[in-house]
């Protein structure tokens, strides 16, 4: 990276797209190159695909020469970027897969601001009150409007906006959680009424609110918000949460220990937006997987520790699931705790400890229902079983899959160890399968845990879904919408995010989320697999094996595992006798087979198509519209194909 150039730079997005060098903005030129930007500062480093950024630029109408012109607003926004290189550039670089922006986290506004909020609360957990409130006045301070808003329209800007409008949310909440506990009760007011003219249905902002009015003198007042709020949740068909009850009961009984009890952890939001995801998409055709975990909420409860394992495939609804069975499992009364896998912030903002033990243990002390600190097993373990205060516990670990080795024997080791009583350990993985996870597995199995593996949902749990939305459908776009995504919940959903006429049919599209799943997919096959895939696509929904193995010179016995791969990475599906067929066949699903398609340059879907069309003619009773078929797509280049229909 050139020192002289990318220390001074700075790339700001919380607002109008902005360069600036030595503090002098850049001209980035036309709208294009700003989305273009835009979409590579999302990916922190990390490559684009060509075709995604000829979607981002042209959205569903590239020019003919997209790819030269993509070139060229790379080439033009490089030399703006990085004019003093001197060869290859080391800022805006291209890769096998696309092209990618490199430039230190701390040059990118969204990066320091999300860093800064982070630490703040860290700081305020440890008390270090009057140093957390300067960090989110400077965190604050760096928006300068809306994110991203110069490609605001954007779908990858949508996503990245409303996260980073949560955390802006998350941190006016703790600067106004910092001013109260710092006894600034007017500030604190003023910002509290102004988080509630933001974002009208989140409860955190109202708790904070009647808080802080309670804290000058204004009990009426307090009391008076709490009836506003629950006024307009009851116009949502909702109604205020338990904690937020208790705090009304609190200032109603001037209970000074429950007003107080300000929790410096991010608030669960109830904002507007959060609401209308979850009545637009509830939860469907889990109902049997419900029940049994209610069960294990049951048994925890009755003072008898239960365990369960949720798994599935990405975007099958583990996620969805446990946030419904957290939310039901605080409605009995129990205490519920998260435990962090994968890589990223722990319950309180700052680094995660690697220990499952420490993060529960954490959680509870943060929630005040625990008295150990940061500890390791066994007395991890134990502290767990004597922290509990009456209450019962459910623990939640997500994304298991995503754990290094030693947070999942960690975690092994923990469930064997937890004593017996009120408690409950519910895990979500994929793969159960999984050698690394046996240890964990096993302790779970001991435990007598409960077992499920989320299916696909069928065309009538997808109508379920839909109307839920309090959108109409008929059961014949809901078997198109079950077609199109192979009953995925997180697929379906990204289709009902499109207009009405891009879902299915005629005027499909592919959602930008489901295709950078899936380029990310087969960004990691090998080079046989992707040239199996491309000839598959080209011909088609079944794969015809023996037609595959034919045309690429390859032996039935060693392409078959190839396909499995294909399996495996979820681009193909095996299915048994389908639709009335005679034998079992292999399906490339619609969504996967365009996205495909899309990587596929038109010279390359002729000639795919030309060969397709040449080995059908030397048949002897070929499928007439399948050759049709290849013939319109080979085009200019179907001359031997038609050749050889002429002479039979």
């Amino acid at each position: 990276m050139n020192p002289t150039n990318d220390a001074l730079m700075k790339f700001l997005a919380l607002g109008p797209i902005q360069v600036l060098r030595g503090g002098s903005l850049l001209g980035l030129g036309p709208p294009q190159r700003k989305v273009l930007l835009a979409r590579l500062l999302i990916q922190e480093g990390g490559s684009v695909p060509v075709p995604e950024l000829i979607q981002c630029l042209w959205r569903d109408e590239p020019p003919p020469g997209a790819v030269s012109s993509l070139r060229a607003h790379v080439s033009r926004l490089r030399s703006v970027l990085d004019p003093a290189r001197k060869g290859p550039s080391a800022i805006l670089v291209a890769e096998a897969s696309g092209y990618a922006l490199k430039v230190p986290r701390g040059a990118r506004d969204t990066a320091v601001f999300e860093d800064a909020v982070h630490r703040a609360r860290t700081e305020a957990g440890r008390g270090l009150l009057a140093q957390a409130r300067r960090g989110l006045d400077e965190a604050l301070g760096l928006w300068r409007g809306q994110a991203f808003q110069d490609v605001a329209d954007q779908d990858f800007a949508v996503r990245a906006r409303s996260r980073l409008d949560t955390l802006l949310q998350e941190a006016r909440e703790l600067h106004a959680t910092v001013l109260l506990k710092q006894g600034d009760v007017p500030q604190a007011i003023r910002a509290a009424e102004n988080l509630i003219m933001s974002t009208p249905l989140r409860e955190a902002s109202w708790a904070l609110l009647m808080r802080a009015l309670y804290a000058d003198g204004r009990q009426t007042e307090a009391l008076h918000h709490y009836e506003r709020f629950r006024g307009l949740l009851v116009e949502q068909g909702l109604e205020p949460s338990p904690g937020l009850k208790r705090l009304q009961t609190g200032i109603l009984r001037h209970d000074t220990g429950v007003v107080a009890d300000v929790s410096l952890a991010p608030a669960r939001a109830l904002s507007l937006t959060s609401q209308k995801v979850g009545r637009a998409f509830p939860l469907a055709g889990r109902a049997e997987e419900m029940s049994q975990l209610s069960a294990v909420l049951s048994r925890a409860a009755a003072g008898r520790m239960g365990c369960a394992v949720v798994s599935g495939e990405p975007g099958i609804g583990k996620s969805r699931l446990l946030q419904e069975l957290a939310a039901r499992a605080e409605s009995a009364g129990f205490t519920v705790l998260h435990a962090k896998a994968g890589p990223g912030p722990g319950p309180d903002g700052g680094p995660a400890p690697s220990s499952p033990a420490a993060q529960l243990l954490h959680a509870l002390r943060l929630r005040g229902r625990g008295r150990g600190m940061y500890q390791d097993r066994p007395k991890g373990a134990r502290g767990i079983s004597q922290a509990m205060t009456g209450r019962p516990v459910l623990c939640l670990v997500d994304d298991v899959d995503a754990a290094t080795p030693g947070f999942r024997a960690q975690l092994a080791q923990l469930v064997a160890d937890l004593s017996e009583g009120p408690i409950a350990v519910v895990c979500a993985m994929r793969d159960v399968h999984d050698p690394i996870s046996s240890d964990l597995l096993t302790a779970l199995a001991r435990r007598e845990a409960t077992w499920l593996v989320l299916e696909p949902l069928t065309p009538s749990e997808i109508v379920d879904m839909v109307a839920g939305s309090g959108e109409p459908v008929t059961p014949a776009h809901a078997v198109a919408l079950h077609h199109r995504s192979a009953g995925n919940p997180f697929v379906v959903s990204e289709l009902l995010k499109l207009p009405a006429d891009r879902r299915t049919g005629a005027g499909a599209r592919v959602p930008t989320a489901v295709r950078s799943a899936v380029l990310s997919r087969l960004s990691e096959l090998p080079d046989p697999i992707g040239e199996l895939l491309a000839h598959a696509a080209v011909d088609g929904e079944w794969l015809d094996m023996e037609l595959l193995a034919d045309i690429l010179d390859t032996p039935l016995r060693e392409l078959l595992p190839l396909v499995d791969t294909a399996v495996a990475a979820r681009l193909l599906i095996w299915e048994a006798d389908p639709d009335g067929r005679a034998t079992s066949g292999y399906r490339f699903p619609q969504l996967p087979r365009e996205v495909v398609l899309s990587t596929l340059a038109p010279s390359t879907r002729q000639i795919l198509h030309a060969t397709f069309a040449e080995r059908l003619t030397s048949q002897d009773d070929p499928d007439q519209e399948r050759l049709a078929g290849h013939l319109r797509g080979a085009g200019a280049v179907a001359g031997a194909a038609r050749a050889g229909l002429s002479r039979r």
